[in-house]
């Protein structure tokens, strides 16, 4: 069984739409902004590095097509907008490779050029190191501000930091079964990340998820005395884990360390 635990990026709170545009749009750029400028350079220190103004201003274009659409159709939306850069990505790769942005910028040009030659398996990725709401910028944006390829260079980073983060919140859930015999510590988690992601990934996710993830944390279940030690009866959990594939089985699978 496949559990969908949200994001890579560990997170416990969940902030408002407008604290998170300022976030994305100078998060991960502080080291451009305050840099020396090398001699000859008349760029200011303070003036936002060329991908943070990107950033910031794909953040107010997400901002505003997120506003425009209901769950379903934003779901719908982020489908639409993946799978030119994941399913059909092989179908188009010559005409991906060929795309230029229509800039004279240096700085813009050889970052496209970066994110063509990863893509290819060459290099590093330019969009290492970003913040998952950062990177999603760069995913769904279909202004053509970014080329495909480097909208799949940011997918790519996106989901190299979505296994290390499952990697390692499926440890310390197994942790905590083992020493307690509940999984609440980790359905929390699960949760503050799912709560952490933008709207546009929220909505890829079925309408149950959270509900389900804060019944269970209520319900304190413990899966070795099969007793529920917080708000519930216990068979409320073979409703929730039966009620959908997502969650079937999940003590039996979590016991034996097959969660994936």
């Amino acid at each position: 069984m496949t559990i969908g635990i949200g994001s890579s990026t560990p997170a416990t709170s969940q902030t408002t739409s407008g604290s998170r545009t300022q976030d994305v749009s100078t998060k991960g750029t502080e080291q451009d902004e305050n840099a020396t400028p090398t001699s000859g350079s008349s760029k200011p220190t303070s003036q936002l590095s060329t991908l943070a103004q990107q950033l910031s201003d794909s953040a107010l274009r997400a901002e505003e097509r997120d506003a425009s659409l209901d769950r379903k159709a934003l779901g719908q939306k982020a489908d639409a907008l993946l799978q030119p850069i994941t399913r059909d990505f092989h179908l188009h790769r010559a005409k991906y490779d060929a795309e230029v942005p229509d800039t004279d910028d240096p700085e813009l040009l050889e970052r496209a050029k970066q994110a063509t030659s990863f893509v290819s398996g060459r290099g590093s990725n330019p969009f290492s190191g970003l913040s998952q709401d950062q990177l999603a910028l760069v995913i769904y944006d279909d202004s053509g501000t970014f080329t495909a390829n480097e909208r799949r260079a940011a997918w790519l980073e996106g989901r190299a930091q979505e296994t290390a983060w499952k990697q390692a919140v499926v440890a310390r859930g197994q942790l905590e079964y083992s020493q307690t015999g509940k999984m609440t510590e980790f359905f929390k988690e699960v949760l503050g990340n799912y709560n952490e992601l933008p709207p546009i990934m929220q909505a890829q996710y079925p309408d149950f998820y959270a509900p389900r993830l804060e019944h269970l944390i209520e319900m304190d279940f413990n899966f070795m005395t099969h007793r529920a030690e917080g708000k519930g009866a216990p068979e409320d959990i073979f409703d929730i884990l039966m009620s959908s594939e997502d969650f079937a089985n999940l003590g039996k699978r979590f016991a034996n360390s097959t969660i994936s």
